[in-house]
């Protein structure tokens, strides 16, 4: 650890933590509803444990990308963060809104709309939380020593994050008009901006850990981010098939969906390349090992299992099956999850200036939780092919389906349940770093960097 202020981050990482583990429980109760064992449903009905499952989701994510930025950027800008106070504000803000939101939802107290089920008087609350965040973070780099392309990366997917947000704020009469932009906000993030977000923690980490030349590393930025506005933007019409929109988005939709396993694989092959063509041998391995899975799993999950079922002549069968959920959990977990893991296996021992770079718990947690979610991912898959199958083809009753296809359910909670021993897994040797120190201030990396 470089500066002071990069302690901030370890207080949004332990936010994350938290409610990782809360979206894990609901995962959970939704998996034991779908084989009949429901006892909490007056209390906790399905439609509220899968909104709360979704958007918890994406709350931990954001508050994983947040903390890597308060690590990333001071030592990018090579400055103290501006302001810690308003730093340590700004998570509290956003611990509270995320709390109000989730009890919301416990009581009725919600949007109807799907992955944007947060309350509009909660959204202009949101709003401010990443105004400030913004404000701290383009302070710290307009008055640091240097600019780099990793922070401007990194720091452009989280200002359009913050821009694309606002479609989807918006109030509309029509049901096509507002599914359209809703889409700007669900897609254009995860299939877009975050992706911004990815390849610049991810060329951080590769720099840090592989000892491979900046300016190597972040030309291959420059690819990342063509790639993904190329395909990502108007990639978007995948969403547009079937809700009442000009039939252009069938053709759109389909040739520019059909690129987006590109930049997930240009994300594959430069960490894999950064990796060979490394000299430096960082002692940090499991980091190591989340960042060139994060690109790997990515690459699979969201790049090849998307393209499985983009295509509109496919996507006309699969369309709001479990195939669906196939693909996200994997998607998700790699593309995203997986690098928020590993800047946090990174920045930990830097922090408190514990080195348990080695341990036998971060081979277990790496391993159990990624074995764990390519079980889901294969229950989902074959649940959602059956699903298809019986719906589609022989025209049977939804809910007839549902009892049908319940065996692979059980798989599901096997699988996720080695995924859940992963992640406590850790989330303990997390907690066994302690809190981060003073001391550990260019203590840990010297010899390193």
């Amino acid at each position: 650890m470089k500066y002071k202020s990069q302690k901030v981050a370890y207080w949004f990482f332990a936010l994350s933590m938290l409610l990782l583990v809360l979206q894990i429980t609901y995962g959970f109760i939704m998996g034991f509803a779908r084989i009949g064992m429901d006892g909490l449903h007056e209390f906790i009905p399905f439609n509220t444990a899968r909104a709360v499952h979704t958007n918890l989701l994406v709350v931990w994510l954001l508050s994983g990308f947040m903390g890597a930025a308060y690590y990333i950027i001071p030592e990018e800008a090579q400055r103290e963060l501006v302001s810690v106070k308003l730093a340590y504000v700004q998570l509290i803000s956003l611990a509270a809104v995320g709390v109000a939101a989730i009890v919301g939802y416990h009581f009725n107290w919600w949007e109807g709309r799907k992955f944007l089920e947060i309350p509009r008087q909660l959204d202009y609350l949101v709003v401010l939380n990443v105004l400030l965040f913004l404000a701290l973070i383009l302070l710290t780099l307009f008055k640091g020593k240097r600019k780099t392309t990793t922070a401007l990366v990194l720091t452009m997917g989280l200002l359009f994050a913050a821009l694309l947000y606002i479609p989807g704020m918006l109030p509309f009469d029509s049901q096509v008009t507002d599914s359209f932009f809703r889409w700007w906000v669900v897609h254009l993030w995860v299939e877009g901006v975050w992706e911004l977000i990815m390849g610049g923690i991810l060329a951080f980490l590769l720099i840090k850990l592989t000892g491979v030349d900046r300016e190597v590393i972040e030309k291959w930025l420059y690819v990342i981010v063509g790639l993904t506005f190329l395909s990502g933007v108007l990639g978007t019409g995948h969403h547009y098939y079937y809700i009442g929109v000009n039939k252009i988005w069938l053709i759109v939709g389909g040739i520019f969906s059909a690129l987006e396993p590109l930049a997930f694989l240009a994300m594959a092959l430069f960490a894999v390349n950064m990796y060979r063509k490394g000299e430096k041998k960082h002692p940090n391995k499991i980091a190591l090992f989340w960042t060139l899975g994060a690109a790997i799993v990515s690459f699979v999950g969201a790049g090849l299992l998307g393209f499985a079922h983009t295509l509109p002549q496919t996507n006309l069968y699969t369309h709001g099956t479990l195939v669906t959920a196939m693909h996200g959990h994997l998607a998700f977990w790699g593309a995203y999850a997986m690098i928020v893991l590993a800047i946090i296996s990174y920045s930990l021992p830097n922090m408190t200036g514990r080195k348990f770079y080695d341990g036998v718990g971060g081979r277990v947690a790496f391993w159990t939780a990624n074995i764990g979610m390519i079980g889901m991912t294969m229950a989902f898959g074959v649940a959602g092919v059956a699903q298809v199958y019986l719906e589609r083809k022989f025209g049977m009753e939804f809910m007839a389906v549902q009892k049908e296809i319940s065996i692979h359910f059980v798989v599901l909670i096997i699988c996720a349940s080695l995924f859940a021993v992963g992640i406590l897994t850790y989330i303990y040797d997390f907690y066994k770093h302690g809190r981060p120190t003073d001391e550990a201030l260019e203590t840990v990396e010297s010899t390193y960097l």
